[in-house]
């Protein structure tokens, strides 16, 4: 395993939190961590995507074959971060049991592939379906600390990301865990890390279609108000000016 490789890609991602820090100071901790969130997001979906569609080889077809070098140094970046919000996040207590749990089976499953040389094309392919809709996650989290989420900006990257997430890692992640679970090259213990990262795709899945729901409905009844409203506040202004009329 490319032990220093995950070391520098820790030390990494801790100096760019400090050097966060630094530069956001009047803001807290938890607004440096999720910049960091925000730059391992866009770093590792290009690098995942690099590795997918260009490098090779094709994850729904070479499941658990090699791992290459830039497998293997994709797989160490993300490894490092993990181990870094893992870490950031037990000392603030800043997820729920479900994040941390996927924050726990994500390095175990880069681990292990990283550990045994193998399945390095389809643990891309999961890092990229999972990672796609972070920047997404972290400008919806940024917008709303700024004040400008309640508009037309908010509504476009709740949008997106239900989208995305929907297709991407519930609709492809769906074909890929078939392909791995049907792979005979894909050993047995990846196979359950695969049955376990999907499970908890749909456990999020499940929360965002709830969320979704509720503020379409928020949506919906603000919309259905407006008249009611408009209605209201024009015979309020025109009961106060009869009077005026009676006088003159």
């Amino acid at each position: 395993m490319p032990v220093l490789e995950v070391i520098c890609s820790l030390i990494g991602w801790f100096c760019l939190y400090l050097l966060f820090c630094c530069t956001f100071a009047q803001r807290g901790p938890e607004w440096s961590c999720r910049l960091v969130t925000l730059s391992h997001g866009v770093v590792i979906v290009l690098l995942t995507a690099y590795v997918l569609f260009i490098d090779g080889p094709w994850p729904f077809t070479h499941a658990g074959t090699e791992n290459t070098e830039l497998q293997t140094f994709a797989l160490a970046v993300c490894l490092g971060y993990f181990f870094f919000d893992l870490g950031w996040c037990v000392r603030h207590h800043a997820e729920g049991p479900v994040m941390l749990a996927h924050h726990a089976a994500s390095i175990v499953g880069i681990l292990l592939a990283l550990l045994m040389g193998v399945s390095g094309c389809e643990t891309c392919g999961v890092i990229f379906g999972s990672e796609i809709t972070n920047p997404l996650l972290q400008t919806r989290w940024f917008l709303r600390r700024l004040g400008l989420y309640d508009g037309l900006l908010g509504d476009a990257v709740d949008l997106l990301f239900i989208s995305l997430f929907a297709t991407v890692r519930v609709g492809v992640g769906t074909v890929m865990f078939y392909c791995e679970l049907t792979s005979p090259r894909t050993t047995l213990v990846m196979k359950l890390g695969g049955v376990a990262m999907y499970g908890l795709a749909w456990v999020f899945m499940v929360d965002i279609a709830r969320f979704g729901y509720k503020k379409s409905r928020a949506k919906y009844k603000r919309w259905r108000e407006k008249p009611q409203l408009k209605d209201g506040t024009a015979q309020k202004l025109d009961g106060q000016e009869r009077p005026k009329e009676k006088e003159s």
